[in-house]
């Protein structure tokens, strides 16, 4: 069964991230609500398919400019969540 969460940001343009993983903790869906367009388009192309566990240790921590976070580091945030609920 999967798994799916709705993960509101912070710190970042993007204002919702849509998260669904499943039974093994895959990527199946991401949506970003808000924020740049090309963020909106690549993040998504990039981790379908890969692992969660994967994804956080790639983009935890990226900064966007002077900003503490990113849409990556909010991604890693949310699938945080998503497993932790699991």
């Amino acid at each position: 069964m999967n798994k799916r969460i709705t993960y509101q940001t912070h710190g970042t343009c993007s204002k919702f991230i849509d998260v669904e993983i499943d039974e093994n903790n895959v990527i199946q869906d991401v949506v970003f609500v808000g924020g740049c367009p090309g963020n909106l388009q690549g993040i998504p192309a990039l981790v379908k398919g890969m692992k969660a566990e994967e994804v956080i240790k790639r983009v935890e921590g990226v900064k966007c400019g002077s900003k503490p976070t990113s849409c990556p580091d909010q991604l890693a945030q949310a699938l945080r969540k998503v497993l932790a609920e699991a």
